[in-house]
Parts: structure tokens; C-alpha cells; sequence
């Protein structure tokens, strides 16, 4: 049945539907209980409501939330921006369930100036509306104690918690402490600095954590130059101290242009789940803010919608009143008196690179903390990379993997390897010693031994892979394909491996004919499949050499008079190699294995 029928049926619905405005707005999607269970904004109200009901939804997301509504609610507001702050306040105080979730769960640190008579400045998890002023949220506490200590060394402001009134000054209520003696504060507790320049010092804060650092700049170097013209050098050098402290401090901040003023910066990358957008205020060319946050995503929304709503909340944290937003890609919102700017070069492409580098580096860190709580999550996700690069119907969840290992032809070997949910799985691992092949004919031996391997597993009915890889090119994947399609009749798909010049893996292959994938080397997903080369080709190479080992040590003993197995493996207990043996005097080798038999072994060892 579609939906328009199934709105057909309900009259209550239609004529809500029926009658809703073509105006801005936002609407409330309601369920039997009478719970808000999904808030939206719309430019013309009717048309988008009615488009929920008026369509079959791919989304089965979409197909449940609509099966739940049972009332409709909606408020006309005068503009599409009002419609996007009532939407996200909405969203907030409801947390509708199809809503996205603001995954706000820490709570960062402010920089708060207390709403006293001498204020005081610190750094606070607690917003308290006294009248005190706020600075902050600092997602970054470094850059936060950074310019607390800046405003340490360059301001001596109170740190003690005294009620420092004017009637409790003039009462001698207080006593000068240690933050007196050591020059950290200068005792306004006894009246020794005036409330005027305590103010005046406030003032001059405030403005550094606007990011008003410049012009704080200009007027200390004014200032010490007016100073030293009056030839009161000392004075002239503490404010040069301060303004060389000040220097360096916009030195290590992100400075652009200073032309550049009062402006916003949005970035934002997504995943299955989740939403993460970065927020930079800037101000006279230096970020003064710097926030990124998460969206839990509910119904599929688009990248569009999740920005715009990000926007929207952090210019209401923030109280930002930026002319000038600049922003990743268009977004089909209006704000008065805002320009939304896509940069293509120049200082403000510089502040979107560096705003997208900072959402996917929070992005990265991110994953990595939930892979630490919970470990096969990383492997899920691999294995779902794997599964989405070569489009296969099934999790790769059993891989194997193989190898030849031959010089020359001699004692000619073949290794696989096989890893579960992307880790190792050795227990599973086996070594071939090829029998049918002579010389050295990679492809003939790759062919025999998953002629082997998966002969063995359908006799034995035991576990098939989910892929295979092999470690070479186009013809390595050609020659395993004949004995898995053409000979064993099995549906496996075949990746093959190819390294460059220097031994590293550099291409990944697939598909007959195979076409080269395009992963990027250094990403996680490369690293598995780079991994797993390197590890069947240790594991083949360990066990040629082994084997190489043996039959060079059983070509020099075997065919010796009079050593059998025995006094061949005491030897190689008490000696540890052949070459040691040769190295032995007479009457070593005599007391292992008798004088007769440590002549001949002298005799043919040299």
C-alpha cells in the first residue's frame, strides 16, 4: 500500500496535512502516547510535511517513523534562520528519539571573570548566571592554560577567594599572603592597588580573550615607546617584558591576516553513525575559538542538514555574531545579514584546511577510543571496507592467504596463512613441500598446493574461506582462479597482491580481468592487506629455509660409514651444526660417538 493511501485512511492527518501553511516553520511529529518523537524545519511547511506521507521512502528509518506518527504540530516562524535555532532548541530540550542525538557528554572548561568588586579569573566546568562573564568552551585545555598563563605573567590579578568589598577594605578586614611578597598580586586586599587600575587590567583581559590580542599589543609597544621618550627606562622595560610576552604568545597561534575579523569556520565529516563538525572563530586573523562535537545521526540525514543544524548550535553557544561564515561546500540556507563564503584560495582556504583537519583528526581519535573499549570494532570495520571495496555479498570474516618459496627450484615450499575477523589465526596456518612440480614453476606449484589445500577442506567438509589472496599480480590470480572456478567449481573471490621494485606492496587487485583498486597506501585497511602479504611470505620463507637447513645437514652426515641416526642426532645435540663438527678435535667428536666413527667423520668433513 503507498503512503498517499495509507494518508488517505487517516483523516485526521490529512486534514492537518491538507491545511498546513506555505510558510517557514518547524513541526512536530507526535506518537499515540503523545511523545514528540521527530522536530523539523522547512522553508514552506506543507510541502515538506506532505512529502512524508505523499511517497514510498527507501529509508526504512523513514518507513518506521512514519508508520508512528499519530498528531501533527507545527509553529510558523518569519524566517528560515528562525526556523533553524527553533529547531535545534527543540531538538535539545525534547531529544526526540528520530532526531540526531548532540553528543555533548563532556562537559569542557570556561574561562569565567567573577562578577565581583575585584573580579577574579579562572578557569570553571560550572556555568553560574551571576552576572559573571564566561569565556569558552575550550575543547583544547592546552590552548586554554596557555593564555591563563599568559594572562598570569602579564596582569597581577587576585587569586585568593576573600569578599574583597570596599567596606570590608576600608575595615582592615585582610592581610597581605604570600601572592603579595612573591609580586603575583598586588595587594588591592589593603587598598595597595586602586579598583580603577585593578579595572583597567580586567579590561585588558577580557580583550586577549576576545582574541583581541593585537591591539593589547599595540598599546603596551605605545605605551613603552612614550615611556622610554621620557627617559623612565625601568617602567619602559617591564611593559617591553609584557609586550614580548604577548608576541610570542600570537606567534604560536594561528595567525592569518589580521584583515581577516569576526568571522565563523564550519567543517565536517561524517560516518555510518556518526556526524563531526569543527567550529573556528576568528578574530584579527587569530582562531579564538576552536570546538568540535558529534552528532549521533537517527534518520540518514544528509551532510547539508547536519552542518545547518551544527551552525546553528554553536552560534547560539557562542553568541557569535560573525558577518561571514565559511563553509565546506553550498547549503540551501539563508541568514540575515550573514555571507556564507566557499573559499577557493588564500588565507581563507587556509582556515577551512586546517578546520577540516581538525575534524578528521577528531574523527580518527574518536574511532581509536571506541576500538579501545571495544577491540573487534576495528575489525569490523576493516572487514566491512573490504566487503564494500569489492562489492561481495558476505563479511570477510575468513581470509587466507599464500605463498612460494623456492632457489632455484630446490626444496621448493608454499605457505598459507589464514586470519579470522582480520587478526592471525596460527593455529590454522599450513606449510607444503611441493611434489608435483619440477623446476622452479611458481605457477604450477601455487596451483598445486590450493589444489591441496581445497580438495582437503571439501573432503573433510571443513571451513572455506571467505577470500583469498595471493601474493603476486595478474597471473598469480589467474592460475588459483582455473583450480577454484574452473576445477573445484567454488565461489571464492581471488585479491591478488603485487609489490613494487623494492618488496612493498604497492597495488591491490581484483575482478577477471583484474583492474587495480584504488586504496590509498597508509590507511588502515591497506596496512590488513599489506600485513597479511608480509606475514604468509615470513612465515614461507622461514619454513624453505628450514627446510634447506635440514637436507644440508643431512647431505653432510647421512652418507658418512658408520653414522646412523643416532650418532647423527647426538652429534647435532652436542655440536649444534655441522660447521661446529668440523670444527671439533678428534678427541671431542671420539667421546660422543666412538674413535672408529670420529675418523671417518674427520675424514669426510674435510
Amino acid at each position: 500500500m503507498e503512503k498517499k493511501e495509507e494518508l488517505g485512511t487517516n483523516e485526521y492527518l490529512r486534514g492537518i496535512v491538507l491545511n498546513l501553511p506555505e510558510s517557514p516553520g518547524i513541526y512536530q511529529y507526535l506518537n499515540q502516547e503523545g511523545t514528540i518523537i521527530y522536530v523539523g524545519k522547512a522553508k514552506n511547511l506543507k510541502r515538506r510535511v506532505y512529502s512524508y506521507f505523499s511517497k514510498e521512502h527507501q529509508s526504512a528509518k523513514t518507513r518506521i517513523l512514519v508508520s508512528k506518527i499519530a498528531d501533527i504540530r507545527y509553529i510558523v516562524v518569519n524566517t528560515e534562520e528562525d526556523a533553524l535555532l527553533l529547531e535545534n532548541n527543540l531538538i535539545k530540550k525534547y531529544k526526540p528519539r528520530y532526531n540526531v542525538l548532540l553528543k555533548d557528554d563532556k562537559t569542557y572548561p570556561s574561562i569565567c571573570i567573577s562578577n565581583e568588586y575585584f573580579p577574579r579569573v579562572f578557569k570553571t566546568r560550572k556555568i553560574i548566571r551571576n552576572g559573571s562573564t564566561y569565556f569558552g568552551p575550550y575543547s583544547h585545555i592546552p590552548s586554554m592554560v596557555a593564555v591563563l598563563e599568559l594572562i598570569k605573567k602579564l596582569y597581577a590579578i587576585r587569586t585568593c577567594t576573600l569578599a574583597l568589598t570596599p567596606e570590608n577594605i576600608q575595615a582592615n578586614k585582610f592581610k597581605v599572603c604570600l601572592e603579595y611578597h612573591i609580586k603575583n598580586c598586588k595587594a588591592p586586599c589593603i587598598g595597595l592597588q586602586s579598583h580603577e587600575a585593578y579595572m583597567k587590567d580586567i579590561a585588558q583581559i577580557k580583550e586577549i580573550l576576545k582574541g583581541n590580542t593585537q591591539s593589547i599589543s599595540q598599546a603596551l609597544k605605545k605605551e613603552m615607546m612614550s615611556l622610554a621618550g621620557e627617559l623612565k627606562f625601568e617602567e619602559a622595560q617591564k611593559l617591553k617584558e609584557k609586550y614580548e610576552l604577548i608576541e610570542n604568545y600570537r606567534s604560536k597561534s594561528e595567525i592569518v591576516s589580521s584583515v581577516l575579523h569576526n568571522i565563523d569556520v564550519f567543517a565536517i565529516e561524517t560516518d555510518e553513525h556518526s556526524a563531526y563538525i569543527n567550529y573556528l572563530h576568528i578574530t584579527n586573523g587569530s582562531i579564538n575559538q576552536a570546538f568540535t562535537f558529534e552528532y549521533k545521526i537517527r534518520m540518514n540525514e544528509s551532510k547539508e542538514e547536519l552542518l545547518q543544524l551544527g551552525i546553528a548550535e554553536m552560534r547560539e553557544r557562542y553568541q557569535s555574531t560573525s558577518k561571514e561564515i565559511i563553509i565546506p561546500f553550498e547549503l540551501d540556507m539563508e541568514m540575515k545579514d550573514v555571507t556564507f563564503t566557499i573559499p577557493q584560495r588564500g588565507d581563507k582556504k587556509h582556515l577551512l584546511e586546517l578546520s577540516i583537519m581538525n575534524v578528521k583528526q577528531y574523527k580518527v581519535d574518536r574511532l581509536k577510543q571506541a576500538e579501545k573499549l571495544n577491540p573487534e570494532q576495528r575489525s569490523v570495520r576493516l572487514m566491512k571496507e573490504i566487503q564494500e571495496q569489492l562489492h561481495i555479498d558476505r563479511l570477510p570474516v575468513h581470509i587466507e592467504c599464500f605463498d612460494n618459496s623456492n632457489i632455484q627450484g630446490s626444496d621448493a615450499v608454499a605457505a598459507c596463512v589464514v586470519f579470522k575477523k582480520a587478526k592471525p589465526s596460527k593455529k590454522d596456518y599450513r606449510k607444503y613441500i611441493i611434489k608435483t612440480v619440477e623446476g622452479p614453476d611458481d605457477y604450477a606449484s601455487m596451483q598445486e598446493v590450493v589444489r591441496r589445500r581445497y580438495n582437503r577442506i571439501l573432503e573433510e567438509q571443513g571451513e572455506l574461506p571467505d577470500l583469498i589472496l595471493t601474493d603476486g599480480g595478474k597471473g598469480q590470480m589467474e592460475v588459483v582462479r582455473q583450480v577454484i572456478e574452473d576445477e573445484l567449481h567454488l565461489n571464492i573471490p581471488i585479491v591478488g597482491l603485487a609489490k613494487n621494485n623494492r618488496h612493498k606492496t604497492s597495488e591491490v587487485l581484483y575482478g577477471f580481468p583484474p583492474v587495480v583498486l584504488g586504496i590509498k597506501q597508509g590507511t588502515p585497511l591497506f596496512h590488513l592487506l599489506e600485513n597479511i602479504q608480509d606475514e604468509v611470505h615470513r612465515f614461507a620463507i622461514t619454513f624453505h629455509r628450514d627446510k634447506r637447513s635440514k637436507s644440508q645437514v643431512a647431505s653432510a652426515l647421512d652418507h658418512i660409514k658408520g653414522i646412523g641416526e643416532k650418532r647423527k642426532t647426538a652429534l647435532l645435540k652436542t655440536f649444534k651444526s655441522v660447521t661446529r663438527i668440523k670444527q671439533a678435535s678428534l678427541e671431542e667428536i671420539a667421546a660422543v660417538v666412538g674413535e672408529a666413527a670420529a675418523k671417518s667423520i674427520k675424514e669426510s668433513l674435510q
